[in-house]
């Protein structure tokens, strides 16, 4: 299989002062996963096998509600191709 790129933004129906919370949760579990990731301001994206990056993608949303959301609406980006696409093919010209 090609390694590929995910991003997910999760935003949990949960009061305000929790938002953050909720959202380092799910961004821990991603940790823990060992996939290569990288957390931005509006989203974390991942790289990985699709099989393994949705998986993860199906558990944020089961860490959200388990964390107290009434509701998660979550938005997902894939950029995949057969060859494989990198998160450094993509933008490791601008690290410095």
């Amino acid at each position: 299989m090609s390694v590929i790129n995910v991003s997910l933004q999760v935003l949990p129906r949960v009061p305000d002062e929790r938002i953050y919370d909720v959202v380092d949760k799910v961004i821990s579990y991603i940790d823990s996963c060992g996939v290569k990731y990288e957390v931005g301001p509006m989203e974390t994206t991942m790289e990985g096998e699709i099989d393994e990056l949705l998986e993860i993608v199906k558990k944020a949303q089961e860490i959200c509600i388990k964390e107290g959301a009434t509701r998660v609406l979550s938005i997902v980006k894939i950029d995949y191709k057969p060859e494989g696409v990198t998160m450094d093919e993509k933008i490791g010209k601008y690290r410095k």
